[in-house]
């Protein structure tokens, strides 16, 4: 399992019903799950990105179905990210030439 972040900000949609960004968060992760993949980590932050979350997945293919899957919804714009453990960057690096 690869393990992703992906970055979302809000759309006009989004805020509109900002009320709801806790319980939409929580379908996502049930999502997550009927897709094969697991939401691990979700925060609200501050600064160029309003939620961060960190997820795993089995592809890059399955995270990119489905961070166009929540994007569909329309309430956030995302950009995922693919983030490598120091025991996968170690292996990466014993393949450099």
């Amino acid at each position: 399992m690869g393990t992703y972040i992906l970055l979302a900000n809000y759309t006009e949609q989004g805020i509109k019903g900002i009320k709801d960004t806790v319980k939409r968060t929580e379908a996502v992760k049930e999502m997550a799950k009927k897709a094969g993949l697991t939401m691990k980590e979700s925060y609200w932050t501050l600064g160029p990105c309003d939620v961060v979350a960190l997820f795993e997945a089995p592809s890059d293919e399955a995270m990119t179905a489905f961070s166009l899957s929540i994007a569909k919804l329309g309430n956030v714009k995302t950009q995922t990210l693919r983030a490598f453990s120091s025991k996968e960057m170690t292996g990466i690096l014993g393949k450099m030439v």
